[in-house]
This record gives C-alpha cells, sequence and structure tokens, in this order.
C-alpha cells in the first residue's frame, strides 16, 4: 500500500537533505530547480494521463494509496517532483566540479552518437507506441541540444545521466519488478534490463534533459548569468 510513496520519499529525502550542506547549498538554487520540475511535469503528467487511458501502461493498486487525482495515483504526480528534483541535485553537484568541463568536446561526441541511437529505435519501434514517443521525443530534445541551443554543459549532463542511473536502476527496478507499474508489451519494444523496459531509460533521460535545459534557462535569464555555448568556452574553464 505504502510502496510507491516510500520510493519517492526515498529518491526526495537524501538530496533535499543534502541540500543544505555548507558545500552544496543546493537549496540557493531551489527558485530555479522548482519552476523547472513544475513546467516539465505538466508536460508528462499530460503524456503519463493518456498513455494510462490507452492502456500502455497502468498502475498495481495494491502497491499505493489508493489516492487518484484524474485517474493517476498521487504518487505518480509526486514521481514528477521527486526523480527530477534528486536528478538535478546531482547535475549541480557534478557542476561544483572543475575538472567535469574538460569533458564537453568529448561529450559532444558521445551524444551524437546516442541521437542517431534515438533516431534509429524510433524507426525501428515506430509500431510500438511508447517505443516511438519515447525514442522520437528524446531525439528531438537531444537534437535541439546539439545542434540549436549548443548548450556547454552536456558533458557534465553526460556525467549526471551516468551517475543517476545508479539510483534509477533501484527504483525503478522495484516499481517494475513487484511491479508497482506494470507495461502491455504490445506498445515496447519489449528489450528489458531485468525488469526494466529500455524505453524507461530513454523517457528518464528526456525528463532529466528537459528538467536540466529549464534550470539552465532560468539561471541564466532570473541571475543575469549567461550559460555560455560550446563555443564560447574559454581555456580557462575548459583546464580549470
Amino acid at each position: 500500500m505504502f510502496t510507491y510513496l516510500l520510493l519517492n520519499i526515498f529518491t526526495f529525502l537524501f538530496p533535499a537533505i543534502q541540500s543544505f550542506e555548507k558545500k552544496v547549498s543546493f537549496y540557493k538554487k531551489w527558485k530555479y530547480a522548482f519552476p523547472a520540475i513544475g513546467l516539465v511535469g505538466v508536460l508528462f503528467i499530460l503524456w503519463d494521463y493518456y498513455f494510462t487511458l490507452a492502456g500502455v501502461w497502468g498502475f498495481n493498486e495494491h502497491y499505493h494509496l489508493g489516492l487518484e487525482i484524474g485517474g493517476l495515483p498521487f504518487e505518480e504526480l509526486l514521481f514528477f517532483v521527486t526523480v527530477p528534483f534528486a536528478c538535478l541535485f546531482i547535475f549541480e553537484i557534478l557542476g561544483q566540479i572543475s575538472w567535469v568541463n574538460r569533458l564537453e568536446k568529448p561529450a559532444q561526441l558521445i551524444w551524437k552518437v546516442i541521437w542517431l541511437g534515438l533516431v534509429l529505435g524510433a524507426i525501428l519501434g515506430r509500431e510500438q507506441i511508447y517505443t516511438l514517443v519515447a525514442f522520437s521525443g528524446a531525439a528531438i530534445i537531444l537534437g535541439l541540444q546539439l545542434f540549436v541551443i549548443k548548450s556547454a554543459w552536456m558533458g557534465r549532463f553526460l556525467l549526471a545521466y551516468a551517475a543517476h542511473l545508479v539510483p534509477f536502476c533501484i527504483v525503478n527496478g522495484v516499481l517494475t519488478a513487484l511491479p508497482v507499474v506494470w507495461y502491455n508489451d504490445l506498445e515496447n519494444s519489449g528489450l528489458r534490463l531485468g525488469s526494466i523496459p529500455l524505453e524507461d531509460m530513454v523517457y528518464s533521460l528526456m525528463l532529466f534533459l528537459l528538467n536540466a535545459t529549464l534550470y539552465e534557462g532560468f539561471q541564466s535569464v532570473f541571475s543575469n548569468k549567461k550559460s555560455p555555448s560550446l563555443g564560447e568556452i574559454s581555456p580557462k574553464q575548459v583546464h580549470g
């Protein structure tokens, strides 16, 4: 009954407490993080609602409180706050490590390979709605970053995404193994890491990247601190 709620609490609690640690001070940037989380959350909740209605996935009533809002469990709505918050915490922590900036240019090549993989995955999985939407959506968002926005923090994001896969596999592994969340395998590729659908990792990439993009964007706009593009990184930033 409390499983999904406890997973949300587990996801949120450590980064929330550590936000007040003096060397981290992530709490000072909550004013940028929570607006980003809210805006992205609305988009993903609408997606979630449609896919639940269409039977692409659903929720096991034995593992949530039974309180539903718009047909979605309360814990599912909470998920779009707790998970992005934890992801942005990881992203912010890595931003405080100077050598991470050195990864920007090699990360561009890695991300371009991943982007091509997403495009290919969308083409191959075009008959499965979860596969198509997850892969094509991630390809669009990542493509905008790589070829239009050209943010200089994609090396940091690569490390943050890799780091987030550890708690992701723990939390999502529980969600999909019990299952708290079930999937209609006719609407996905059927490829899984243990009990976790491959599409969930792509879904998480898109959720994380959208939140990071808005988070950095809000800082740039409201703190008068310009977020440099890749071509604007100074030698000091690269080698600092």
